[in-house]
């Protein structure tokens, strides 16, 4: 993977850590509904512009019933559910939660698209998983926390990766910044009558509007353009692995803003996710290792 798409990855990683801490800033104020739709309506607005300028709308018409499915497995279901869960869990915990996405994408690959692994590939994965166990280790403390709102965050991750097995099989041929820009409008459409329906359970004050204004703008509209670029260009199996980032750049968000402490656990399983990533991009791999090796000699 070249260096440009390792370090657009890690920018996505750092902007997605932040969206939890802003999801539990938010959704007290907004409400659930308010949040996911205010999300994918001014997501839609930044993506619209863009797409209008690279004549992408024709996309959207042709890949609607297809657009569609994506916009409901990957916008409007797992953010009505993380929202949901950040209402009832720690910050910390959502984002860690969401670090199972890579491997819900890894397992319906195997099962629906029989894609294969490399063994290298496999213990990336393994890398992931144990880096996201060292990041909770000392960081959370899970008595008093609800079963409920932890399978509502692993349903969330189970949709992400089916819509990137999904985009794979149906929208291959489909530019990425039309399924973008078409499944946050679909979203906000469809989210609409539960908005209108449920009030807000309070009167957000003006951080709470910028942060649902950044949640909205960067987190989603400018980071979703990022997403599917990455799919374009590396692949969908290797662009769903900055969920593995997510929960990493969560603590150190939490950290510098909220003044929550860095262990050396939390060191390791940073280090450890940034290995299976390395791993499982094949940034890091034998054939590569042999070729420096040669070129040495």
């Amino acid at each position: 993977m070249p260096i440009k798409y390792l370090v657009e990855l890690l920018l996505l990683g750092a902007i997605w850590g932040s969206s939890f801490m802003l999801m539990r800033i938010t959704s007290p104020d907004f409400g659930i509904w308010a949040v996911v739709e205010l999300r994918a309506l001014l997501a839609t607005l930044v993506l619209l512009p863009f797409v209008i300028a690279k004549r992408q709308l024709g996309d959207i018409r042709v890949f609607a019933k297809p657009i569609f499915v994506v916009a409901l497995t990957n916008t409007a279901i797992p953010f009505s559910l993380f929202t949901y869960g950040s209402l009832h869990l720690p910050s910390a915990l959502t984002a860690l939660l969401n670090g199972t996405a890579p491997m819900f994408g890894a397992l319906l690959a195997w099962l629906w698209l029989k894609e294969s692994m490399t063994n290298l590939a496999k213990l990336g994965f393994v890398c992931g998983f144990v880096g996201v166990y060292l990041l909770s280790y000392e960081t959370l403390n899970f008595q008093g926390v609800s079963l409920v709102p932890v399978l509502a965050c692993l349903a969330a991750t189970f949709g992400y990766g089916y819509a990137i097995c999904y985009i794979k099989r149906h929208l291959a041929q489909a530019k990425p910044l039309a399924i973008a820009a078409g499944s946050q409008a679909i979203s906000a459409l469809v989210l609409l009558p539960m908005a209108l329906y449920f009030p807000m359970p309070g009167t957000p004050d003006l951080n709470s509007w910028l942060a649902v204004g950044f949640l909205a703008i960067v987190c989603t509209g400018l980071a979703y353009m990022m997403y599917f670029h990455l799919i374009v260009n590396i692949g969908p199996s290797k662009a769903i692995s900055v969920g593995y980032l997510v929960p990493m750049f969560g603590l150190i968000w939490g950290a510098l803003i909220l003044d929550e402490i860095i262990s050396g656990y939390m060191i390791a399983g940073g280090l450890t996710i940034l290995l299976g990533i390395g791993l499982t991009s094949g940034a890091i791999s034998v054939s590569r290792f042999r070729r420096k090796t040669v070129v040495n000699q």
